[in-house]
C-alpha cells in the first residue's frame, strides 16, 4: 500500500510547517504521490507553492482544484462537490488529456457511477473523522467492502493514519497524520 500525501495549505499554516518540511516527512515515509490543496484562491500563492513543491519533490504531483495550473502538475483531483464547477468527468478528461485524474467518492452509488468514467483512481472516504476537514459520512470498516466495488485503484482518505492497513486498497491518503 502506497502513501498518497495530502499537502493542505491551511493545515500547513495552522501547524507552522513549511512545504519543504512537509515534503521531508513524505520522503521519510516513502510517499508515492503528493496532492496539493489550497481552498483559498490566491493564484500567486498557489503557483508559488506548486513551484516550491516541484523544487523539492520529483514524484507525482496532483492538484486539487485550479485547472489553470495543470501544466505544472501531473494530474488533477476533483471532489463530488466541485464537479459542477468543472463540468462532467468526461469534460475534465478532455481538458487534462492523459494526465492523472482522480474523483472523490463516498458511497456505493458514487463508486458505481465512477466505474463508468475514464479515471486513474478514486478517493474513498471518509474512513474516520478528521481534525482538518469536517466529515459528515464516516465509512469505518465499510471502506474495505466498498473498495471492492471499484474498477479503479482506491485511495482511502479521511483520518487515515500511517499505522492503518487495508486490503484491496492502493493508497492511504494522509495529511496531518504525517506531522
Amino acid at each position: 500500500m502506497k502513501l498518497y500525501a495530502l499537502c493542505d495549505k491551511e493545515m500547513l499554516q495552522n501547524r507552522a510547517i513549511s512545504i519543504p518540511q512537509f515534503i521531508q516527512k513524505v520522503k521519510m515515509h516513502n510517499g508515492a504521490i503528493i496532492q496539493y490543496r489550497n481552498k483559498i484562491p490566491n493564484f500567486g500563492e498557489i503557483e508559488e507553492d506548486i513551484r516550491t513543491i516541484r523544487k523539492f519533490w520529483s514524484g507525482t504531483l496532483i492538484l486539487n482544484d485550479y485547472l489553470e495550473f495543470l501544466d505544472l502538475v501531473d494530474g488533477f483531483h476533483v471532489g463530488q462537490e466541485d464537479l459542477q464547477k468543472y463540468g462532467t468527468v468526461e469534460e475534465i478528461r478532455k481538458k487534462i488529456g492523459r494526465k492523472i485524474l482522480g474523483l472523490s467518492t463516498h458511497n456505493r452509488e458514487e463508486i458505481e457511477e465512477a466505474n463508468s468514467f475514464d479515471l486513474d483512481y478514486i478517493g474513498l472516504g471518509a474512513y474516520r473523522t478528521s481534525s482538518t476537514k469536517e466529515v459528515t459520512n464516516v465509512l469505518g470498516d465499510e471502506v474495505e467492502k466498498l473498495a471492492k466495488l471499484s474498477k479503479h485503484p482506491v485511495a482511502v482518505i479521511g483520518g487515515v493514519k500511517l499505522s492503518d492497513r487495508f486490503r484491496n486498497i492502493e493508497y492511504r491518503v494522509i495529511g496531518s497524520g504525517l506531522l
